[in-house]
């Protein structure tokens, strides 16, 4: 049996009951963060351009576009949600490898519901599924994709495929072609992303292609099943590695819940951590003195399992994609306003001269800790405030609020989501209606419910 036949069998074999209900949970918090996060990204050009192509190619009124009182063909409208969402880099994050598994699980799955007619519980099934096995896939190369220069949407396309497929009905055989199809359908520049908007264009492509995938094997459509693991396949191409983890356990525990991250403040998630211990650190000067005037600090230390990918950034950033890749920016923000947040993706707030000075004042760590295992973006990282008078003060965190090993609550899900969701145009009767829909998202109307909601914001 290939790879691929191994995963479909599970993909569509397991049955609601057998899911963990705290990853359906997980799930429920996923969409409620997408759906925020695709609020804010919405007016982003990037966002925007994207949008506008697809309204002028039309085609059948088939999926929603959310927030903007229109529906298009159901590959076209997923690629628009997904790239709203990625772009204000405020979506989820799997811990391994930083791939935004829950943006194309969300968006695939609530649109082909809304064309099957699925229930809200089928579609957090199919969520935590597509979920599954992208991140199984991504984990096996982690860290050697990224070194090759491969963005994770080279994975993440194949929790589309899965999450749709599911809710398509495919058979196990059609499901194993959906994903040996998406295996071959998709790339993406880890370069391009890290340094312009081509990173929500990237996910854009991957729900689209992989929702492509699991409707071109519905029909019958055929790739070559060994594609995953036969020499010169995706996993020989992409630096594969413990290829037989992909596989081992499955049903044990699950990825949405060990693994996956939702963003409480923007940006690159690797870099969480580090500002929530610099936001720490700052707190106990201030405890200690009463009070933390930059202009005291001497030099700020980081010492970051991240800084063995050398994955770090522009210290002054002056733009939404520099900002979220640089760990000097994250950090000195931390420390002036006592943690970093939404607001400090404005670019009025990136020239604050403040957080600029203190910029200047950040060093690394020439020789961090050793990492335990392969997975450089799992582990968090310390910060050091040495202060002109001689006085230090310092913090680590391992693990950021709202990830896996510290649990995510709800009420950092309704806080993020009561903040975000009004920039797609949501009246506060909206918010409050749309977000008692996500929390409960079981029921047979659930899906309709929310797509109404979505489509007319105001």
């Amino acid at each position: 049996m290939t790879l691929a036949l191994s995963l479909a069998r599970f993909a569509v074999e397991t049955t609601v009951e057998e899911i963990d209900p705290l990853a359906l949970e997980r799930a429920r918090m996923c969409l409620a963060s997408t759906v925020a996060s695709a609020a804010m990204g919405y007016g982003i050009a990037s966002a925007r351009i994207v949008r506008a192509l697809e309204l002028e190619e039309g085609g059948a009124p088939v999926a929603t576009v959310w927030f903007a009182d229109c529906k298009l063909p159901l590959t076209r409208a997923v690629r628009v949600n997904a790239v709203a969402s990625d772009a204000a880099a405020s979506d989820d994050s799997d811990m391994r490898s930083i791939a935004h598994i829950g943006t194309i699980v969300s968006t695939a799955a609530l649109a082909v519901a809304e064309q099957t007619g699925a229930s809200g519980r089928e579609v957090l099934a199919a969520m935590v599924m597509g979920y599954e096995i992208a991140g199984r896939i991504d984990e096996s190369l982690t860290p050697g994709r990224m070194q090759r220069g491969f963005h994770g949407s080279v994975s993440t396309v194949f929790g589309a495929a899965v999450a749709a497929g599911r809710l398509l009905g495919l058979s196990v055989p059609q499901m194993a072609h959906a994903l040996s199809l998406a295996a071959t359908s998709i790339g993406g520049m880890a370069i391009s992303a890290d340094t312009s908007c081509a990173r929500e264009y990237h996910a854009g492509s991957s729900v689209m292609t992989g929702v492509q995938a699991a409707t071109a094997a519905g029909r019958g459509f055929e790739g070559e099943l060994g594609v995953l693991e036969l020499p010169r396949g995706f996993l020989s191409a992409l630096g594969g590695q413990a290829i037989e983890d992909i596989t081992h356990g499955l049903g044990e525990s699950w990825d949405i819940v060990t693994d996956m991250a939702i963003k409480l403040m923007p940006g690159a998630h690797p870099f969480h951590a580090t500002a929530e211990a610099a936001a720490d650190a700052a707190e106990k000067a201030r405890q200690g003195h009463g009070h933390l005037q930059p202009a005291d600090i001497e030099r700020v230390v980081i010492s970051a399992a991240v800084q063995w990918t050398n994955f770090k950034g522009d210290p002054h950033p002056r733009n939404l994609v520099d900002a979220a890749h640089s760990l000097v920016y994250f950090v000195a923000a931390a420390i002036v306003d006592g943690g970093f947040g939404w607001r400090h993706m404005d670019e009025a707030v990136m020239a604050d001269p403040v957080i600029a000075a203190l910029q200047d004042k950040v060093t690394f760590d020439p020789a961090p800790p050793p990492l335990p295992d392969r997975f450089p973006h799992r582990h968090g990282g310390t910060v050091t405030i040495h202060m002109k008078d001689g006085r230090v003060f310092s913090s680590t965190c391992r693990a950021p609020r709202g990830s896996g090993p510290r649990g995510v609550e709800w009420l950092d899900i309704r806080d993020k989501y009561r903040q975000l969701a009004p920039l797609g145009g949501m009246s506060d009767a909206a918010v409050t209606e749309s977000f008692a829909c996500l929390r409960t998202f079981d029921g047979a109307d659930a899906v309709a419910r929310l797509v109404a909601l979505l489509g007319r914001p105001g």
